[in-house]
């Protein structure tokens, strides 16, 4: 069940009578957990990785999008937990507000955690989080195969900010599917672009 203590740094940074974002209303979890890949134009372009974990969505910023190669490890860096109702998130976020930007989702589906298991026990997905690594299959409309967490640096006993990477898996679907130019990538949800996703809220807001 999605806790309130999971998403209080998530509402503390924003201003819901501002920002369309969600505030987190309940949404049911599926059979299968959820994987979102939202392109944000913020302060700085980037790709934002979530998985669904405990009834929220485990969020990472990467720079540069998800690898299609597995040579490539792509820094990832946690961000707060958000909603499951995130997931579907498209619009602006008014200038001056957290995270003020363009925001399209790029590409979601589901995913298949990998489980391991500690001193005969199999471990939970968000222990393995918590210790560090996690491997899990995307099935989305763009991205799919293995894919791979690791932490590097930052996080467990010595605190810190905390550092990711990454990296594709070697299978039939690596190579496929890079992320694409941001400012030409389309949403997986609207067809549109970051541009145009601005251009229509600029002229909603103009006839509001």
């Amino acid at each position: 069940m999605q806790g309130k203590d999971e998403l209080t740094t998530y509402r503390g940074k924003r201003h819901f009578d501002r920002t369309e974002e969600p505030q987190g209303s309940p949404a049911q979890p599926g059979d299968t957990p959820s994987f979102v890949v939202q392109i944000h134009d913020a302060s700085t372009m980037h790709f934002d990785f979530r998985l669904e974990v405990d009834g929220v969505l485990k969020s990472w910023s990467v720079p540069k999008g998800p690898p299609a190669d597995p040579r490539d490890k792509r820094l990832a860096v946690p961000t707060e937990d958000h909603p499951l109702d995130y997931r579907e998130f498209e619009g602006v976020i008014p200038a001056g507000e957290y995270g003020g930007g363009t925001v399209i989702v790029w590409d979601q589906g589901t995913y298949r955690p990998h489980t391991r298991k500690k001193k005969g026990r199999t471990v939970s997905f968000g222990q393995s989080l918590a210790d560090g690594h996690v491997s899990f299959r995307l099935d989305g409309r763009k991205l799919r195969g293995g894919y791979a967490l690791t932490r590097f640096r930052g996080g467990g006993d010595g605190g810190g900010r905390e550092y990711w990477l990454l990296v594709k898996e070697t299978d039939d679907q690596a190579g496929r599917h890079a992320a694409p130019d941001p400012r030409r990538a389309r949403s997986a949800l609207s067809g549109r672009t970051l541009k145009q996703v601005a251009a229509e809220e600029e002229a909603r807001g103009a006839k509001g």
